[in-house]
């Protein structure tokens, strides 16, 4: 990166006048002449409009406030019960190796030498005295009340600023508290876009975009999306005998965005400002020298802080985790996205609620792509073991519950345990032998909720090296449980070894992807979507960008960016750039649309192509992608109905267009259904089962229960919206990018197997096209149940991690 100091600098929109003067943070600015409750000039936009998000997303003042108190009682808990455990328990009478003497007057023989409880506790003069002689335990008990006490500050602080916030939702947005969960974030954010209107609170612009306020809440997110997308970081290390690995912790994202963004020595100058000197090109050299020693030191703080840090760390998971683990031994076993995948995948002006929905909806399909994935050696280790462990147990539970006195043998609880453990994580092993996995259609059905994928990826859903890289994004629990406790180890190292070696490519980034915009301050220029600066020629905007191959997002991000959020903010309007490029992909979806299998076509198919992804519980939605997912490889395969007819093989890139087409016809036929039955999801086709379905439940209710649900529906199907729009332009890219794959627009006609009893097949095509070159999913294979030779087992057991074969039928 440091050798595109030559490429010209954004040009930067003049702007003198600061949001915010310096040294000014107060919240709210009251202006004493006109109404008592009016909002004037907030001059900390950034800070305000995220504490308005943070108020609505965690459901009001009360919740907020229960959340920071119980957080400030569990510090004080944890600190306060280790203290207690290692200063004033008597572990010898706990583990009886010294005996007990309860003889006296009234006392039973029996209970001569048993041990109580209160008989381990040493009295509260001998703890305090133990307290008092250890000048270590003094120092950590005085470093952790310091901290205590500054979370208390910081808490009273929270109060009075969330009590000012709550006063502007009543009084300001008029939304009661008891209605506030009623709401969705955009009726918040389209009234304070109102608000905007009645009075200033940004004086430098007369009126508020959608953008505006996303670009306030994400500034700094978005230049870590950013720095991510073009590998900035050093988050990707190469380490010996372990190969690459990922490491990014929530330690380590803290020290960067210190070191980057709000700490001392940080490249702004404010919230919202860049310092003019990290603007210019002239010094570039010394800015990355000072900025090196920024990093050394703080990285030498970590080092110093590290046995503080590990020690708290070690505790707050065996408190957190502990019981967890006994009580649900597997759940090491689930996976979690990682804190790196949160960022790869994240798109440029995504909130963190829109980011949760999305990868949530993508949970289930990651999950079963990374479950195709076992080692049959693996397998047949954690049957044997799980074959010993459980004859051990069920021994020893026989015991129990023949004699209970056996409970009283030294270490038989925890032999019951121990083995309950292994049986628990031997079992998660062993693989459900009546599932059929197609790893391609997986990936695929992935892809449409995480939207982003590396181009090497197709093709090769069914190799362990792709499993991999999935892996780095979606990581197991006791994966990241183990990364936050070394994380104070390693982050010290990160900072002093490689993030230090960055230096002049960090000045050089932050110089020449930062742009000034009125209103809102020095922004990220991914922020702004602009097709013409940061375009990729192979994502659909070629001959609409002037970008260089070190201007332009990777992996589509900026296209896709630019799709997500209009979906997401429909009275959003977009600048030039952006509309020609929309505009574009819209006369594209409409063209294709015509070459592939119509809506009704795709609809009727649902429930196969649901059963084949093995997704039982799916909505309408879902069942729309799904159909759209898996309709290429049922016209490939073939389906039999009535009607024996020549349609076109169709590729996932014309069924989701057929479908986007739909969708958009149907928006314009819902415009003028809006004033006479309310507001009503765009995407929902107007003549659907769906939507009279929908339309019954919605009229039945009332006003408040009714917008609810029609939030919900515009919220599901703009989800799948973009979801569609993501298949389709990573089919596109491919076509774009390996031409020699794709299918040819037209081409001769092949005849195909009637696909439904009743269906009307879709005759607006005007040309045939030809059998292409077979998908490469392995074909659709039939579990057949073979009798077993006695005493053998014929298996294929290919060499490292493949995809489930003879337990787990593949496909």
């Amino acid at each position: 990166m440091a050798n595109f100091e030559a490429y010209q600098e954004y040009q930067r929109i003049e702007d003198f006048e600061e949001d915010s003067p310096p040294g000014e943070e107060d919240l709210l600015v009251h202006v004493p002449e006109g109404l008592k409750d009016s909002w004037h000039h907030i001059k900390n936009l950034d800070y305000f409009f995220t504490r308005i998000y943070h108020f609505h997303q965690k459901n009001g003042f009360t919740c907020m406030m229960l959340s920071e108190f119980f957080e400030l009682f569990q510090f004080l808990f944890v600190v306060t019960f280790t203290t207690f455990l290692v200063n004033c328990v008597e572990y010898d009478v706990l583990f009886a190796n010294r005996a007990v003497n309860h003889t006296g007057p009234g006392q039973n023989p029996l209970d001569w030498n048993k041990v109580t409880l209160p008989d381990a506790i040493l009295p509260s003069q001998q703890c305090t005295q133990r307290i008092e002689e250890s000048s270590w335990i003094i120092f950590l008990l005085i470093m952790a009340a310091i901290f205590w006490i500054y979370r208390l500050v910081k808490v009273f602080c929270n109060v009075l600023n969330y009590w000012e916030i709550r006063q502007f939702y009543i009084k300001a947005l008029k939304i009661r508290m008891d209605e506030l969960c009623n709401f969705t974030w955009q009726e918040v954010q389209d009234r304070l876009i109102s608000l905007q209107r009645e009075q200033q609170m940004c004086i430098h612009k007369k009126e508020l975009t959608e953008l505006d306020i996303y670009h306030r809440i994400l500034r700094f997110k978005n230049y870590m999306v950013a720095m991510i997308n073009k590998s900035l970081l050093p988050v990707q290390l190469q380490l010996p005998l372990l190969g690459n690995v990922v490491f990014l912790t929530q330690g380590l994202k803290y020290n960067f965005e210190l070191i980057l963004f709000w700490g001392p020595g940080s490249l702004f100058q404010n919230k919202w400002n860049l310092h003019p000197k990290y603007k210019r090109n002239g010094n570039r050299l010394e800015l990355a020298q000072q900025l090196s020693r920024v990093i050394l030191l703080i990285g030498l703080g970590n080092l110093l802080l590290c046995p503080f840090i590990l020690v708290w760390q070690v505790l707050y998971a065996f408190f957190s985790y502990t019981e967890v683990i006994r009580r649900e031994p597997g759940s090491l076993g689930t996976r979690r996205w990682s804190l790196y995948g949160r960022l790869y995948l994240r798109h440029f002006n995504e909130l963190d609620h829109e980011l949760n929905g999305r990868l949530g909806r993508a949970y289930k399909p990651t999950s079963k792509y990374m479950n195709s994935f076992t080692s049959p050696m693996l397998a047949v280790l954690a049957k044997n073991i799980a074959f010993f462990s459980g004859s051990v147990l069920a021994v020893l539970i026989a015991l129990t519950v023949y004699d209970e006195d056996v409970l009283t043998v030294q270490h038989i609880l925890t032999a019951i345990t121990v083995l309950g453990v292994v049986i628990t994580i031997a079992r998660s092993f062993i693989p459900d032998e009546h599932m059929v996995w197609c790893p391609e259609q997986l990936l695929q059905c992935m892809l449409a909720h995480i939207h982003y994928m590396p181009d090497h990826w197709r093709g090769n859903a069914n190799k362990s090296e792709t499993r991999d890289e999935v892996a780095h994004l979606f990581q197991y629990k006791a994966v990241f449980i183990l990364e936050e406790l070394l994380s104070p180890i390693v982050t010290p190292f990160i900072l002093i070894f490689f993030l230090r070696n960055k230096s002049l490519e960090i000045i050089d980034f932050f110089r020449n992807f930062t742009v000034e915009v009125v209103g809102v301050g020095d922004i990220c220029s991914f922020a702004q979507m602009d097709i013409r600066r940061h375009g990729n020629p192979k994502w659909l905007s070629e001959g609409q960008t002037e970008a260089s191959v070190y201007q332009q997002a990777e992996n589509g991000k900026t296209e896709l960016s630019l799709m997500h959020f209009t979906i997401k903010n429909p009275h959003w309007q977009p600048p030039q750039e952006s509309s020609v490029f929309i505009s574009h992909l819209k006369e594209k979806v409409q063209h294709d649309a015509q070459g592939g299998p119509s809506s009704q076509l795709l609809l009727s198919e649902a429930p196969l192509c649901t059963s084949l992804q093995s997704n039982e519980s799916a909505t309408g939605p879902d069942n729309l992608l799904a159909s759209v997912l898996a309709h290429p490889v049922l016209t490939a395969s073939g389906v039999q109905g009535l009607d024996h007819r020549f349609i076109p093989l169709t590729t996932a890139a014309s069924a989701a267009a057929s479908v986007l087409a739909s969708l958009s016809t149907s928006q314009a036929a819902n415009i003028s259904r809006t004033h006479s039955h309310g507001p009503m999801p765009s995407s929902l086709h107007p003549e659907s089962p769906m939507y009279h379905s929908d339309r019954t439940i919605i009229d039945s209710m009332s006003n408040s229960d009714s917008r609810i649900r029609s939030n919900t529906i515009q919220s599901e199907f703009a989800s799948a919206e973009m979801s569609l729009h993501a298949i389709y332009m990573h089919e596109l890219h491919q076509q774009n990018s390996h031409p020699q794959r794709t299918l040819g627009p037209r081409q001769n006609a092949v005849p195909m197997r009637d696909l439904h009893t009743g269906l009307q097949p879709h005759t607006g095509l005007g040309f045939s096209v030809s059998m292409p070159s077979p998908v490469h999913l392995g074909g659709w294979q039939e579990e057949e149940e073979e009798e077993e030779d006695e005493g053998e087992d014929e298996q294929e057991i290919n060499s490292g991690s493949t995809p489930k074969q003879g337990t787990g039928s593949s496909c």
